[in-house]
């Protein structure tokens, strides 16, 4: 995803702003920032841009799920129920509050099958995580549907699809929260950062506090402060956050550009018989980072990931990834952990030894996801196109 690409004069003035003042740290030190205050900024463009009531920066997209975890009240003996395909992160920041991640089946949105999901619920679930994956949304409105019926939180994790919307809202602000990454490849980049979005003033006050070692954040100054409950250090630094601030006023051009863009590859690749796309549940909200296809069979699929990659055009073939689908993750299946699980956490991780996901398996591995970049020219976007489209036909 392709915030990098747009670096220039409007990211190193607002970072320029900070280093004038040499005040790093998003907190404290009033008197030598001289009003600069990049993180607070950025907090509200982030809520006016999304129409949400509150945002707080963190240092990742993992630290935003974390916090909004925690502020959500999940813990230990919570189930959470969350997608097979989907960021390593996703899991990791459910067992860093003690709880369980639930794995089910995707569909052709390439996010949370609402009928697996209503399958998995037990009375120990506590929360439902779709993971808006590779710039386009779940079916949100069957898992909230869903979530209101069993009276279980909705947590969007929206890493991926910053700018996405569904039916005219923004993505991360339908559900009870949202968190999103803006590390160096997510739409709008801080380098590193994410945040947590929501309109509970509530989950948004101990977001507050937990990204910062409990701070109640109430006191003249930071020694002044009181400690309402034990928080850790997920804090943003002003560097970043300035980052952002330049970033996200980039937004809409970032979208318009990468909308007009997949539109001509996808436009192409349609003329191919037997290509089919992933199905988006709100085309127009769709952030378009990527376009999806899928391919009748999983052969053809692999023989097209590596036509399209020896004609020098970026081809992701989840199916195999490490990183981002559960058929590679042998940490995850073995439990391998540095600090021990909790004896429960444990004994309910056994499953996923032998566990299949047959019905995922058979998506996945015959979808092929190619990104849209900001800086191609018209030429070279035609000349894309033409190799896409070539490749494809090659494997079929």
């Amino acid at each position: 995803m392709p915030g990098y690409e747009f670096f220039g004069p409007e990211e190193r003035k607002e970072i320029n702003d900070v280093l004038d003042t040499g005040i790093f740290m998003r907190y404290g030190f009033d008197g030598p920032r001289k009003g600069i205050w990049k993180a607070k900024e950025l907090e509200q463009a982030i809520s006016e841009k999304l129409n949400v009531s509150h945002t707080h920066l963190v240092s990742s997209g993992t630290a935003a799920l974390t916090t909004v975890m925690a502020a959500l009240g999940i813990g230990a003996g919570d189930e959470v129920i969350m997608p097979t395909f989907t960021f390593v992160a996703s899991f990791e920041c459910i067992f860093s509050v003690g709880a369980t991640p639930v794995l089910v089946d995707v569909d052709d949105t390439l996010t949370l099958d609402p009928k697996a999901v209503e399958a998995a619920i037990t009375p120990r679930t506590k929360a439902v995580m779709p993971v808006h994956m590779c710039g386009s949304m779940a079916d949100l409105d069957a898992l909230k549907a869903i979530c209101d019926k069993h009276n279980l939180i909705l947590l969007e994790d929206a890493c991926q699809s910053f700018g996405g919307t569904y039916k005219g809202k923004a993505l991360g602000t339908i559900g009870h929260a949202g968190a999103f990454s803006f590390d160096f490849v997510k739409t709008i980049t801080c380098a590193e950062g994410g945040a947590v979005v929501t309109n509970d003033k509530d989950v948004y006050l101990k977001c507050d506090a937990y990204a910062d070692h409990g701070h109640d954040h109430l006191g003249v100054d930071r020694g002044a402060d009181l400690h309402p409950y034990v928080g850790y250090n997920y804090r943003i630094s002003e560097l970043h956050a300035a980052v952002g601030l330049a970033q996200v006023r980039k937004l809409d051009t970032f979208l318009s550009i990468q909308r007009k863009t997949k539109k001509i590859l996808k436009d192409a690749l349609a003329t191919v018989p037997g290509v089919t796309f992933r199905r988006l549940p709100d085309a127009e909200g769709d952030s378009a980072t990527f376009l999806a296809f899928f391919l009748p069979e999983e052969s053809q699929a692999r023989a097209a990931a590596a036509a399209m990659k020896a004609a020098g055009l970026p081809a992701f073939y989840w199916f195999d990834n490490n990183w981002h689908y559960i058929r590679n993750w042998e940490h995850f299946k073995q439990s391998a952990v540095l600090s021990r699980f909790a004896p429960g956490l444990q004994q309910a991780m056994e499953l996923y030894k032998v566990k299949q996901f047959p019905v995922s398996d058979a998506i996945m591995s015959r979808c092929i996801c190619t990104p849209i970049n900001l800086g191609w020219s018209e030429e070279e976007i035609q000349q894309r196109a033409e190799k896409l489209v070539n490749a494809v036909k090659s494997a079929l």
